[in-house]
């Protein structure tokens, strides 16, 4: 049985959450994105996946007034399907809810079924669309909230 911790990011984590990040995603965020955002916005969060000490997922989420909004949720290709995307999601919703927000938010690219059925699952509704959000191909984002 893997030792499995949540935690949050450090500095230190970013070169793990940028090779995460280019191998999951079309239009990844770039390593000073990621730092500047961890270090320099005081209103991002970031949560670390750790099994047996190696980082394999990520989450991160911006507190804005009272609500939170998802930034970024992704596990490593290969550490897919043990259940890590939930987890870090659930953690990261907790982190919300501590913080005194009320409601979570985040968009998904309407191809991606698989995010989908996860956030449906963690408790997240569908309410809109945001035509020809994504830069790379023109595609829509599905918005979706969570009551906290």
């Amino acid at each position: 049985m893997p030792d499995v911790q949540i935690r949050a990011l450090a500095e230190a984590d970013v070169p793990a959450v940028h090779a995460i990040e280019q191998l999951c995603f079309p239009m990844p965020w770039s390593e000073a994105s990621i730092l500047h955002d961890l270090t320099e916005n005081p209103a991002a969060r970031w949560l670390a996946l750790l099994e047996d000490g190696r980082l394999v997922a990520y989450a991160g989420m911006w507190l804005i007034i009272d609500e939170a909004h998802v930034t970024n949720v992704a596990v490593h290709p290969e550490f897919r399907r043990r259940g890590y995307g939930e987890r870090i999601l659930r953690a990261l919703m907790d982190l919300a809810r501590e913080t005194c927000m009320g409601l979570i938010t985040l968009e998904v690219r309407r191809s991606n079924e698989a995010a989908q059925a996860l956030y449906h699952k963690v408790g997240f509704l569908d309410v809109g669309y945001r035509k020809r959000y994504y830069e790379d191909n023109k595609e829509d984002a599905l918005i979706m909230y969570c009551q906290l």
